[in-house]
């Protein structure tokens, strides 16, 4: 079996995969150069972890720690060292494989940023698919996690159900803000299941939008620093008058 023919096996079957080492040690170095440039001060656009109003963010912007950056928005426009990772070749590869087709484009609705996750004032996020929120023909989305420096519990790196992606779901399992509940019986086993995706800088996760997964706050020192970009097929349509279909899509492959 190839590589790529095992990488395509492993997503199927867990909904994720990881390729180690995707992005060198002097990439790495010159993206992290580039996002510190952009925090300090912030560049808009800008969400910052008050906004989102998670467990254990400030609770608001003028709150002690409330202008502390989530994310840096619209990452693919603001640098062509951002544009290069997300048509990246190896990337582009994989992907073609991931969703099966061979024509790609690049959400500028939905991730497209980069993930910060800072010491002393960063959010819990809780159990969630990214596709709840999604509105396209079919929920067969792929995302891809960068990690540009170490990913582990410690500082807040993600954890995911193993197959979660395959399974139909009933209303009641979810929230009023669409996070599984973890106070009913049904939920729990498969909380059991969870794993922590532990990343390397340069190490690049691919994820399916209907994948369970979860990430704590950052009890580090370290700022933690992820480029997440959304994939999907270029027949696999946004509904129109929806949140995904606010910004055109770019074609990458």
């Amino acid at each position: 079996m190839s590589a790529i023919e095992s990488a395509v096996e492993s997503f199927n079957r867990d909904g994720y995969y990881v390729e180690k080492g995707l992005i060198s040690p002097e990439g790495v170095d010159s993206l992290v150069s580039l996002i510190n440039s952009s925090l300090s001060p912030a560049l808009a656009p800008v969400e910052f972890e008050a906004d989102v109003h998670y467990p254990g963010a400030p609770t608001s912007r003028t709150a002690p720690g409330g202008q502390t950056p989530r994310r840096l928005l619209h990452a693919y426009g603001r640098d062509s060292l951002f544009q290069q990772i997300g048509r990246h070749p190896k990337v582009m590869a994989l992907l073609k494989e991931l969703i099966g087709s061979d024509s790609i484009c690049l959400s500028q609705n939905h991730h497209n940023c980069v993930m910060t996750k800072h010491p002393g004032f960063s959010s819990v996020t809780s159990w969630h698919q990214d596709i709840r929120y999604w509105r396209f023909d079919r929920r067969e989305l792929v995302s891809t996690w960068l990690a540009l420096g170490p990913e582990n519990r410690q500082n807040g790196g993600l954890l995911v159900i193993p197959g979660s992606h395959t399974l139909d779901f009933e209303p009641g399992q979810f929230d009023a803000s669409l996070f599984l509940r973890t106070d009913l019986e049904i939920n729990e086993a498969l909380l059991a299941r969870a794993v922590p995706v532990e990343l390397a800088a340069g190490d690049m996760l691919f994820f399916h939008s209907r994948t369970l997964h979860a990430a704590g706050q950052n009890e580090s020192d370290i700022i933690k620093r992820s480029l997440v970009y959304t994939y999907r097929s270029e027949d696999n349509h946004p509904i129109p008058e929806t949140r995904s279909a606010v910004y055109e899509d770019i074609p990458v492959a």
